[in-house]
């Protein structure tokens, strides 16, 4: 059946909220060019599209190794504070000019310490951008931190110390990030054990590098609030010829807890974490009621935005503003701001624009 193809524009204007968003992952290419040349940081291509070009070639490329070099050189260039300062400047930008009004940006701060800066210092430098991008907005976008401990590394207590320090300051929670197998969550539950506490919040890195004792790992283990991706929970669902599902244990406790999935449709389709946007297991997920959240991982490698996100599930589902609201609505409830801002954004902000849309 033929179904209306939404307006870029239109789609663009949308408030839309944004949960899953690496800071080292968006950066803009001549943003890049600027800040190689000053450190002295030897890039694939110095002309902008060329370089451009490269990013979404290397992503694409199916060869981890080759996706992983990509952030060689976003974090290679991200090592002072000015150019921290710079590029958290631009993402929110760059988000406020697609229609977010909501973000929650992450990054790992122990990522960014090869030149000489503190932790305090890193975030600092990323909070300062934030704050100018914010009131060069003009108030039309709120944006938030999420600090990433790496698990590759053993860093865990003290960024989860970090998120504490500067809950009130900036960031809403904490994460995990990069290889999953090799290095489950449970490598990291003193850092989650301490910030639960602390009554704050944390997302995991779960199921999308591998399958569901990761998803089990962070839910039962650690405590998850939301899931970074969440694609193989599909591996915990049995769809029948008929098109009834049935849910095992973990995938029925993840939705009953209403326990968000942070979908990030190209990424998934870049890392082999879904075959293709028409076979990604959001539309599944979605049918099933599951707390399915869109956004977009790396923007720069994936060469996408929000709207292109959702340009894709209009194109490919059929995703019209009805979906589109819900799903932006998901994402605005499971967000890690209190309460009462959520509602405020949800009431004043996103269901008035949907509701022209919807009579």
């Amino acid at each position: 059946m033929e179904h209306p193809v939404l307006d870029a524009a239109d789609i663009q204007a949308a408030p839309k909220v944004l949960l899953h968003d690496h800071l080292d992952g968006g950066l803009r290419p001549a943003t890049i060019v600027d800040l190689a040349a000053a450190v002295g940081h030897e890039l694939p291509a110095t002309d902008p599209a060329e370089l451009a070009t490269w990013f979404a070639e290397a992503a694409d490329s199916g060869s981890l190794e080759r996706y992983l070099e990509t952030f060689a050189h976003t974090v290679g260039v991200m090592q002072t504070a000015d150019a921290l300062t710079r590029v958290a400047r631009e993402c929110v930008e760059d988000l406020a000019a697609d229609g977010v009004v909501y973000a929650e940006i992450r990054y790992a701060p122990e990522l960014h310490v090869e030149a000489g800066l503190g932790l305090d210092e890193v975030v600092a430098a990323v909070q300062q951008g934030f704050e100018e991008g914010m009131a060069a907005a003009g108030g039309r976008i709120t944006v938030r931190h999420l600090l990433t401990a790496m698990r590759q590394a053993a860093s865990g207590m003290e960024i989860a110390g970090l998120a504490i320090q500067w809950r009130d300051r900036g960031v809403v929670g904490f994460d995990i990030a990069g290889p999953e197998a090799g290095y489950p969550p449970t490598r990291f539950i003193d850092a989650f054990e301490y910030l639960q506490r602390e009554n704050s919040h944390f997302t995991i890195h779960a199921g999308e590098g591998f399958g569901l004792p990761s998803i089990w790992e962070a839910v039962q283990w650690c405590g998850a609030d939301r899931l970074g991706h969440g694609v193989r929970i599909v591996d915990d669902i049995a769809v029948a010829e008929d098109g009834t599902a049935k849910l095992g244990r973990l995938a029925s406790y993840v939705r009953d807890k209403r326990i968000p999935l942070e979908m990030c449709p190209s990424s998934n389709v870049q890392t082999g974490a879904a075959p293709s946007i028409a076979e990604h297991p959001i539309k599944l997920l979605a049918s099933l009621r599951f707390r399915v959240t869109v956004n977009t991982d790396n923007r720069l490698m994936s060469g996408t935005s929000l709207s292109k996100e959702f340009g894709l599930l209009n194109v490919t589902f059929g995703y019209g503003w009805r979906e589109m609201e819900w799903l932006t609505v998901n994402a605005m409830k499971s967000a890690f701001i209190p309460y009462d801002e959520r509602y405020r954004l949800i009431t004043e902000t996103i269901k008035p624009w949907y509701a022209e849309r919807l009579v």
